[in-house]
This record gives C-alpha cells, sequence and structure tokens, in this order.
C-alpha cells in the first residue's frame, strides 16, 4: 500500500495502480480530518457516536482529495453477517431512506456502475477489496472473525459468479489494514467454531506459551478463501498493517474502544476513463 495524499490521510492498494484509469481505491486513515477524542481525526463513519456534522466534513474531504469525485459513497451497517447489497439500476431508483434500510445488515457490497464507490467501516477487522478486470465490477467486504468463519469472501465471490460471470482469474483483491495474528489472541470458543468451519488450523493458527492463548492469522484465512476461488496469488496484496500495533496511524477498536473512529476502505469503477 501506498498513500495517495502527502498527509497520509488517504491510502490505495499498489496491486490496483495498472487499473487506475479504470478503478479509484482508497483507505482511510487516522490523519487529516477534524473529528476529536477517540475519533481523532479522520474518522468517516456515522455508525460508532461521533458528531454527524464532522463525520461529513470528513467524508466531503475525502471524496475532494479522491483523483475522480464519486457520484456517492455507499456504506452499510455491518452486523458481522455475511449478506451482500448490489449496487445496480434497481437500487439506484430508490429513495435514499429505503436505500438506507436496503444497507442496513450488510456486510458485503458490489456493483459494475460507474461512480459509485461501495465501502465498508472496520477498526481491526478485515476489510477486502475486489476488482473484476474481465467484467468491470468491484465489492467491498467486511471480514471479522465472525464473517471469516461463516466465508463470508467466498460466499460474496459466488455472488459476483452469479450476477457478473466473475471467476478466480478475473479478480485482483486488496487485504486492508486489521488485526494481525500476533495481536489477534482468542478464546477457545473461537478456535472451535474455525476448526468446524473446516479451517486448517495448523496453517491459520498459532499457540502461544506467553499468553497460553491460540492467535488466528485472519489474513491467511481470507487469502485461503480468494485462492480457493481461483484467484492467482500475485493477483492478491496484503497490506501486512497491524491496525492494533499501529494504532496511532489506524484506527483500533481493541485499543480504543467500540465508540471510536472507523477506517473506510472503497473502491469504485471511475464514472470517466
Amino acid at each position: 500500500m501506498s498513500p495517495i495524499c502527502s498527509d497520509k490521510s488517504l491510502w490505495q492498494f499498489d496491486l490496483f495502480e495498472p487499473f487506475c484509469k479504470n478503478i479509484t481505491n482508497f483507505v482511510t486513515s487516522r490523519h487529516g480530518g477534524y473529528s476529536e477524542g477517540n475519533y481523532a481525526t479522520f474518522n468517516p463513519s456515522p455508525y460508532s457516536g461521533d458528531d454527524v456534522q464532522t463525520v461529513e466534513k470528513n467524508l466531503d474531504k475525502l471524496k475532494a482529495s479522491l483523483p475522480q469525485r464519486p457520484k456517492a459513497l455507499f456504506r452499510p451497517r455491518q452486523v458481522h453477517g455475511i449478506e451482500m447489497q448490489c449496487i445496480d439500476a434497481a437500487f439506484l431508483s430508490l429513495s435514499q431512506e429505503v436505500q438506507e434500510k436496503r444497507l442496513e445488515g450488510v456486510d458485503a457490497i458490489c456493483t459494475d456502475i460507474r461512480g459509485y464507490a461501495v465501502c465498508v467501516s472496520t477498526a481491526d477487522c478485515v476489510p477486502i477489496l475486489l476488482y473484476d478486470w474481465r467484467h468491470q465490477a468491484v465489492a467491498a467486504i467486511h471480514s471479522g472473525w465472525r464473517g471469516t468463519v461463516q466465508h463470508i469472501l467466498s460466499l460474496s465471490l459466488q455472488q459476483m459468479n452469479r450476477l457478473y460471470g466473475t471467476e478466480g482469474q478475473d479478480i485482483y483483491a486488496g487485504i486492508g489494514p486489521s488485526i494481525s495474528i500476533n495481536a489477534f489472541e482468542i478464546g477457545e470458543e473461537v478456535y472451535d467454531a474455525f476448526e468446524k468451519a473446516g479451517f486448517p488450523m495448523e496453517q491459520i493458527s498459532i499457540w502461544k506459551k506467553s499468553t497460553r492463548k491460540h492467535h488466528i492469522d485472519l489474513w491467511k484465512a481470507n487469502t485461503m478463501q480468494l485462492e480457493n476461488f481461483g484467484v492467482p496469488t500475485n493477483q492478491i496484496e496484503v497490506s501486512g498493517i497491524c491496525t492494533f500495533t499501529n494504532n496511532e496511524d489506524f484506527f483500533s477498536a481493541r485499543r480504543l474502544g467500540i465508540n471510536s473512529g472507523r477506517i473506510l476502505s472503497g473502491i469504485m469503477i471511475n464514472p470517466s476513463v
């Protein structure tokens, strides 16, 4: 990943750079915004208790800082589930109030319509951005441990296959800043959930004597879902940025609490080429 702006408020995946004429992608940091306290300073999420007008100021800055300005940013109200919402012509024809209702309880969002950025909010959970270069479709997925263990990424890829004809070789994927295996200690019930879900625990987990806890590698667990769908390894970028240990630059709910800022990760088919 590399910063888009000199103040390092926005970042983008290096993997998507060859497609910059077709798509815009971004990941926000904690820098360069207007929020205060645990939301300081660049919080683009309205769902964690920040002042609404300040969030709007942050969003205005975000839109103005992008290479091409989105017609709209769609942000679902996430619940750690597996539902995906498609932003299509029928969705866009709805009133704003109905659109917002359709985005409640949603953790993945996709579109093939130009000019609309699909986004997810995270603060330790894994944000994943997908670009289908062949069918010109994009998706954003929120995959915390609950989403990961329910295979939300695999299910989203299957949905893109049904909607657009997406296949593994068509996908470029960015796995954004989120909690790393070294920081993500878990209880036995979470370990058991991953084991029962069929994950190879010897590949995605470690036992730390120092903490007497299992640790799960969410980056690896999601990378495996991409590879199982047929996405080539060289078409996957893992940011490698741990939000827990880099909490001065990226929001971490485990560090700051639930009432704190969120990272917004988004991707858009550009309005014009």
